[in-house]
């Protein structure tokens, strides 16, 4: 789980030495992904993107995304984490709130460079953002804050222009082993309410339960009730953040788990904290 304890995170070239190998997982933040260099199978909602060197992905953060990468091979890539409220008043004052409809309308989408000298622009900027993150701790960080806002526009401002000129690229589906997973995910995505199995989504989508469990691990690195987990957990945090006088039960019933306890149980072993105090937390944080 990312944690952001300012309204922006910028890191560098991590490796997978720097930062643990993400689960599949949400947040409240926009995220810039920029893929360096290596190996690596991006899952987000349903769709599977396999990167090359100098593709960017820009997420809304809230849809459910993996990286799948292979411990064998290198793996550098560079992140923005940003609140949009944290800048959406300059860029209200400048006309540019339009910059944010990528991620709000689109959720998530791919532009693929080849590496050309937007790209490296863009490189330069997050490397200068992630400078002036360093530069400041949890007492000097509005210092650096101003100029941090002007680096993080001119991002997107040349994220729009190269959005524009490469057009938002669709994932291509490379086999029938991509397409199925994908529906397989989809089926997840929609009936993650309902009481699931393997033998239940296996039927609906007329595959066997073997080929079904083997293919979706093959692919995504992790078993279909693994996936279909972390998507009510995904589900009920939002439920939890956005429904403050809901219910812990309801929120329990509404995102599929079999009971409130055990829906406790499994949200305090994924978050480190009990549904009551996230929702907690949550509140606190919108009243800052």
């Amino acid at each position: 789980m990312v944690v952001v304890r300012q309204p922006i995170l910028p890191s560098y070239r991590l490796s997978p030495r720097q930062e643990f190998i993400l689960d599949y997982h949400s947040h409240q933040e926009y995220e810039i992904y920029f893929f360096h260099n290596g190996s690596c199978r991006y899952l987000i909602k349903n769709q599977i993107y396999d990167l090359e060197p100098g593709d960017i992905l820009l997420m809304d953060g809230k849809t459910l995304h993996k990286p799948i990468v292979s411990p064998e091979i290198e793996y550098i890539r560079s992140t923005v984490h940003f609140l949009p409220q944290w800048i959406e008043t300059v860029l209200k004052e400048l006309n540019a709130e339009y910059l944010l409809d990528v991620f709000r309308n689109l959720q998530h989408c791919l532009i693929r460079t080849n590496e050309n000298q937007q790209s490296k622009k863009l490189e330069e900027l997050i490397c200068r953002l992630d400078e002036l993150y360093k530069m400041s701790d949890k007492n000097q960080f509005s210092v650096v804050e101003a100029e941090m806002k002007v680096v993080l526009i001119q991002a997107l401002f040349l994220l729009n222009k190269m959005g524009n000129a490469n057009s938002y690229k669709k994932p291509e589906t490379r086999d029938d082993k991509t397409d199925y997973v994908e529906n397989i995910i989809s089926y997840v995505q929609e009936h993650y309410m309902e009481k699931l199995t393997i033998d239940s989504i296996a039927k609906v989508l007329n595959l066997s339960k073997s080929y079904l469990s083997h293919l979706f691990k093959e692919v995504t690195g992790f078993t279909v009730m693994e996936y279909l987990m972390a998507t009510r957990l995904s589900q009920a945090k939002y439920m939890l953040a956005l429904e403050p006088d809901k219910p812990l039960k309801d929120v329990s019933y509404d995102c599929g788990f079999e009971s409130a306890s055990h829906f406790s149980r499994y949200f305090k072993s994924k978050v480190g904290m009990t549904p009551k105090d996230y929702r907690k937390l949550q509140i606190s944080k919108e009243g800052k």
